[in-house]
């Protein structure tokens, strides 16, 4: 399900707002909770979709377990979904499938950790959100400065991870790709040789 506010003025207000919110940032912050689903700002647009799929949360499961020694050894904080991600600049708001963040990590108000504050964020591909994992995100991931997107696809012709990373002028400028099964260097700050066997 998706909705979009691009180009209208929204009706929708919080308990005790008298303005109408203007954008789907604004629509975005008097949600209610939406269990079952989960709300993401991709370029002015209000998404809805579902929650991944078991397997799904487990990729990024297996990622945080095979980081977890650097995690430990350098007191990185690791967030295995769950976790929104505003975007520097446009403030959109994302819901990366797995993020790696300083303890002191900046945040937007309480509940948002700032792009330019991160060290990695991954997503993990599915059938419903292929276009944007592996096109919108890649793209706003770089312009909000975080230093490398990794990403898990499973349902790819060829299964592959890629990892991208040196983010210049909105784009990432360093671009590997490995068949999943292959190990993977993801490079500085996270300095880690990735067996992506575990996706398999």
């Amino acid at each position: 399900m998706a909705m979009t506010t691009r180009g209208r003025s929204l009706r929708h207000t919080s308990p005790g707002d008298t303005s109408p919110a203007r954008t789907a940032r604004d629509l975005f912050e008097t949600l209610p909770p939406t269990p079952g689903f989960r709300a993401e700002v991709i370029d002015g647009n209000l998404i809805m979709s579902p929650v991944g799929t078991p397997e799904h949360s487990w990729s990024a499961t297996l990622l945080s377990y095979a980081l977890q020694p650097i995690v430990m050894e350098r007191k990185w904080h690791a967030h295995v979904g769950g976790v929104n991600v505003c975007i520097d600049g446009p403030r959109d708001s994302l819901i990366p499938d797995f993020v790696l963040a300083p303890a002191d990590c900046p945040r937007r108000g309480t509940l948002e950790l700032l792009s330019s504050g991160l060290i990695m964020v991954t997503e993990v591909v599915s059938p419903g959100s292929a276009r944007v994992d592996r096109d919108d995100k890649p793209r706003l991931y770089a312009a909000g400065g975080v230093p490398i997107m990794l990403l898990v696809d499973p349902i790819a012709a060829s299964p592959a991870v890629t990892v991208l990373s040196d983010p210049q002028d909105g784009a990432y400028q360093i671009v590997t790709r490995v068949q999943m099964g292959k190990p993977l260097r993801i490079p500085s700050p996270v300095d880690f040789d990735l067996d992506t066997s575990i996706f398999l």
